[in-house]
């Protein structure tokens, strides 16, 4: 089983990804650490900024990686934000049965009434690069634009609005199939 999460920043994704990992035993995959192993390696000259070349350089990349985990009848699972909406057209259907896919969407009111815990736990499991704090204003238009592509895609996702849950991986997802 391959579970791709993914969401706006600071949406909780690598926290999301290391309570599947202790309650599931599954390995763990963080596209950002591609991202920036490739880009301290010097095999790629994007940086951390350029975000809409990233997905096209590294979705190939995490693609097939995820198809050679299905074929080995392997777990995995994949974390970051660097997952097309579209992702489901590189897949046959003998690899969809196999894949989950969540996406961490903080509503407005939310991120209104907790910008400043949101902040505060930003560096919960890794920690973050000094000033990648988004505003809230960056953070409401990211989060409505990922709602939105849910949407459109039919893809799964995981409404945070009133608290941020304890345990996530309880919730059930709304939205999508």
């Amino acid at each position: 089983m391959i579970i791709l999460i993914t969401g706006a920043t600071h949406t909780g994704k690598t926290r999301l990804a290391q309570q599947l990992l202790e309650s599931c035993q599954y390995p763990y995959f963080s596209i950002d650490h591609l991202k920036m192993g490739l880009i301290r390696s010097g095999n790629t000259s994007l940086t951390p900024e350029d975000d809409n070349e990233l997905q096209e350089y590294l979705w190939p990349i995490v693609r097939e990686i995820i198809k050679t985990v299905i074929e080995n009848n392997q777990n995995l699972i994949v974390e970051g934000g660097y997952i097309p909406f579209d992702w489901r057209k590189e897949f046959s259907p003998q690899y969809m049965s196999d894949i989950k896919y969540l996406c961490l969407v903080m509503s407005k009111k939310y991120i209104d009434n907790n910008y400043n815990d949101i902040c505060e736990y930003e560096n919960v499991v890794e920690k973050r690069l000094p000033d990648t704090l988004p505003t809230k204003e960056e953070l409401i238009r990211e989060n409505q634009e990922y709602l939105e592509q849910c949407r459109k895609h039919g893809l799964e996702y995981i409404l945070i609005d009133d608290i941020y849950p304890e345990e996530l991986v309880s919730i059930k997802t709304t939205g999508g199939q």
